[in-house]
């Protein structure tokens, strides 16, 4: 007997330290990846919706705070009426049911109280949906293009009209992931290559659509959120009332990639959207190739390594190895002996969205790229393959 009460004992003394010790190794876990607020993101312990910087996201959190007190309200109301009724008139203190029929009168009362509620809360979300929709009189229009697993961008009216570019996770935040998030950053998986820039104070109109699946290009401090659909064109808008750095995601679930496209947009000053533009008009202007340009080996790989360390290396790896399902190219059959098949491959895609379409890389950018992944590595084919052959590949 006394053994079998100390084999408890021992067991449950054991029990107790492992406990001890899961809580200190999470513990431990959290300090290490603990995080700050980011201002214009996701804030530590955050229990409420983003700070708004938009008229709209506001009206938002008026109509959130008074809907939540209303419905509050009716439930206290309701239920402590029902709980007392229920306790002043139970069976056991003598209390005897009661018989009645109909009342007239009740039945007016609850159907014009709620009828009443229902419109005071319809009214104004009525409006604020209806001014969230309007989306004309815009000073800038921007379609925004979701892609596995990006954004493109293109500003399509207004100061900038002509300026287009991609905007992809950082890549480094990518290798902070695949290491286990060590030493992440308060931005982590929020930072990107090129962020969106728009003015204070403009009216900005976002059309979006998306070029393989459904997406959605959300901002929360903007009050804004709008599927962007393949073959569909949506649109939406926002005034930032504020300068600053703030950060969304895509919010609808489009492939194993979609935790990597965030959304980040940098609100400026006139002056400094002015000196975005022209500085942005510099490098387009810079970036106009000639596709019929014949580029030499180590020009074109040079550009290729940059192509490569953008948009490819963090699936296939630095290495050109690959990982897990991601199929390696250093020693590919397809990389090395069939290059019309790669291009193929690049402008469309391949296994039902596995590997992204590439077709908004400019010609000289998929050659480039296509060139570095033939002589990198253990791969020295020697061959160049040339911006003419993409433009001929697209017909």
């Amino acid at each position: 007997m006394m053994k079998r009460f100390l084999n408890e004992r021992l067991a449950r003394s054991r029990q107790w330290a492992i406990g001890v010790m899961a809580w200190l190794a999470t513990a431990a876990f959290s300090a290490a990846h603990a995080v700050n607020s980011l201002p214009g993101g996701p804030a530590v312990n955050q229990l409420n919706l983003h700070p708004p910087v938009t008229r709209i996201a506001e009206e938002q959190h008026w109509l959130h705070w008074m809907m939540l007190i209303l419905c509050t309200v009716i439930f206290v109301a309701v239920f402590s009426v029902m709980f007392y009724s229920i306790w002043k008139h139970r069976k056991s203190v003598g209390h005897k049911p009661a018989n009645f029929h109909e009342s007239a009168t009740v039945e007016i009362i609850w159907t014009i109280v709620p009828f009443l509620i229902v419109i005071g809360m319809a009214l104004p979300a009525t409006k604020v949906l209806v001014a969230q929709k309007d989306t004309t009189n815009a000073d800038i229009t921007i379609k925004a293009t979701g892609y596995q697993w990006k954004w493109g961008y293109d500003y399509i009216k207004g100061e900038g009209e002509g300026i287009g570019f991609i905007s992809t996770l950082d890549s480094s935040h990518r290798v902070m992931s695949d290491m286990g998030a060590k030493g992440a950053p308060d931005d982590y998986l929020l930072k990107v290559d090129n962020p969106m820039v728009v003015p204070v104070g403009r009216k900005v109109r976002i059309i979006t659509t998306a070029n393989d699946v459904i997406h959605a290009w959300m901002v929360p401090a903007f009050g804004v959120k709008q599927d962007a659909i393949p073959g569909f064109v949506r649109d939406t808008w926002f005034r930032a009332e504020k300068t600053g750095d703030f950060y969304g995601q895509c919010a609808e679930l489009c492939g194993k990639e979609h935790a990597y496209m965030p959304i980040h947009v940098k609100v400026v000053s006139a002056e400094e959207y002015t000196a975005w533009v022209a500085s942005e008009m510099k490098k387009l202007a810079a970036k106009a190739d000639d596709p019929s340009k014949v580029w030499t080996l180590d020009d074109i790989m040079k550009r290729g390594e940059r192509v490569y360390a953008a948009n490819c290396a963090a699936c296939h790896q630095a290495t050109g190895k690959g990982a897990g399902p991601i199929k390696a190219l250093d020693g590919s059959d397809i990389v090395l002996n069939k290059p019309d098949q790669q291009i193929l491959i690049l402008l469309n895609g391949a296994g039902n969205g596995a590997m992204p379409a590439w077709k908004q890389l400019s010609d000289t950018d998929i050659a480039a790229v296509v060139t570095y992944t033939k002589n990198s590595w253990s791969n020295k084919t020697g061959k160049v393959i040339q911006p003419a052959e993409i433009v001929a590949a697209r017909k």
